[in-house]
């Protein structure tokens, strides 16, 4: 229980209308949501303007519900004399300031640190989270995989939850004595104001290449989306941006924030170098430092130089944080290898943008030169930036011997339109070795068919997911199992 008192001090500017004689029970931005409490409190529904419906639309419902405080950007026709209302200019902001004030800030009782960019942010996170575990830290985790508290899984259904369910994991992190948490940040989130009211230690940038552009409609209006994670840091923070990415010194140009650096090729405060590549790993340098780590691919070398920034940034001795490191393993679905006979694998990668499956390719290339044969089996999700499928056609055909292209989550499209699509992107002179085949298991089962003596097979698109989601279904659907087991039934034959 609140006082709506203590709360609206999170709020810079806004208008209530009618006197409080409750406290605030719980805040709900879902009318269906809203419950009745007992006769001291009353919930708190805050009518924000989504992509899909207008909150405003439903503030009757939550009233109906049991809300005794609506929280809204434009006042009903008409006002319910018991009911206080509370005016402002964006929902989602105060949103984010309430639901942090509800929750006693949480993310000011420990160290958050939000990572950011199109690829590499679900293995950075993870990996933070195991290192600082590993190192006997209390540690929380907020990703696309899963979030979790300690060693307790709570599944993630969004990169970024909302704010109620950041604040309230953020909360229980607290509550379960945790010092350190690590979070994934979507540019949607940051559109959405998911973060609002949220106290970071320090933020990272990955990088930035072409996506979701369904839903920002301009490259630039992505940039500007992530940049302003960056713009909002405090004072106290710090940033550390990948300053091999063009894009990497734009994002901090205007933060307040304490900017780092790192790198592989330019001078930086981490710089790294790659000295050997394998799937079981590779050797390189961090700071002058050579350690073996068993991830592979450039790719992998500038998570492991943001992870080893992010401790070094958090006060951790850089020497035990690197042996630390060195027993990290890759998050599940990315680069995972599943192993056949005759030396052949099976690599499931999360790669789902052009550049995620160039970074890929280029590193099976690096590893196994040009005398191994690759087929790639991949697709594009649906209801998602249509313009990048070409062009992911187009880079897998590049690198790989053979393609065969397939369903990955359709959702609401029909499978066909978006292979489709696909297929445009598909240079002239390399259709003859590509196939088209939209069931995802018979696409799989297929490439390991095919897969010669020392062949690497690349299933991409999905990863750690273990559904596929057709008109609004989701069916039980996992490459690394579905992979595995054609492997092992060629073994039994």
């Amino acid at each position: 229980m609140k006082n709506i008192e203590q709360l609206l001090l999170n709020l810079k500017k806004y208008e209530r209308f009618g006197e409080p004689n409750k406290l605030v029970s719980a805040i709900e931005f879902d009318s269906r949501k809203v419950t009745r409490c007992d006769q001291e409190g009353v919930a708190l529904y805050v009518a924000q303007k989504g992509t899909l419906s207008d909150g405003h639309d439903f503030i009757e419902q939550a009233i109906a519900h049991g809300a005794g405080f609506i929280v809204c950007e434009k006042l009903p026709e008409n006002l319910h004399p018991e009911v206080v209302y509370i005016k402002v200019a964006d929902s989602s902001i105060a949103l984010g300031r309430l639901v942090s004030a509800f929750y006693d800030y949480p993310s000011s009782k420990l160290k958050l640190v939000g990572i950011t960019g199109t690829n590499g942010k679900t293995t950075t996170v993870t990996l933070l989270y195991r290192l600082f575990l590993n190192m006997g830290f209390k540690t929380g985790l907020l990703s696309t995989i899963e979030n979790k508290i300690n060693e307790e899984i709570i599944p993630a259904t969004h990169t970024t939850p909302d704010a109620v369910a950041i604040n309230k994991l953020l909360k229980q992190m607290v509550d379960a004595d945790c010092e350190y948490a690590f979070m994934e940040v979507s540019s949607h989130a940051i559109c959405q104001h998911r973060t609002e009211g949220l106290s970071f230690t320090g933020a990272v940038f990955s990088n930035i290449t072409h996506d979701h552009l369904d839903f920002h409609k301009t490259f630039a209006e992505y940039i500007k989306a992530k940049k302003l994670f960056f713009d909002k840091l405090p004072k106290k923070s710090f940033a550390l941006t990948n300053i091999d990415d063009k894009n990497g010194l734009v994002m901090v140009q205007n933060s307040k924030a304490t900017v780092f650096t790192y790198s592989l090729i330019n001078l930086a405060d981490f710089k790294g170098k790659v000295l050997e590549n394998s799937f079981e790993g590779m050797l390189m340098t961090i700071n002058n430092r050579e350690t073996w780590f068993k991830l592979a691919g450039k790719f992998n070398a500038y998570n492991l130089l943001a992870i080893f920034g992010t401790a070094s940034l958090l006060g951790l001795s850089q020497e035990e944080v690197l042996v630390k490191m060195s027993e990290l393993e890759s998050a599940a679905g990315r680069f995972q290898c599943i192993k056949g006979s005759e030396n052949r694998q099976a690599i499931v990668d999360y790669a789902h943008t052009p550049d995620a499956l160039q970074n890929v390719l280029v590193t099976i290339r690096d590893i196994v030169q040009q005398n191994f044969e690759v087929i790639t089996v991949v697709g594009c999700g649906g209801d998602r930036d249509h313009s990048k499928r070409p062009i992911m056609a187009d880079m897998v055909c590049r690198y790989s011997n053979k393609v065969i292209l397939t369903s990955d989550n359709p959702r609401s499209e029909d499978p066909s339109q978006i292979l489709a699509d696909m297929e445009k992107g598909v240079p002239q002179h390399l259709k003859k070795n590509v196939l088209v085949i939209e069931n995802r298991k018979d696409a799989i089962k297929t490439a390991t068919m095919l897969l010669p003596k020392n062949g690497i097979l690349l299933i991409a698109g999905k990863g750690h997911e273990n559904y596929q989601e057709i008109k609004g279904i989701k069916y039980p659907f996992d490459d690394r199992k579905i992979v595995s087991d054609f492997f092992e039934n060629e073994e039994t034959h």
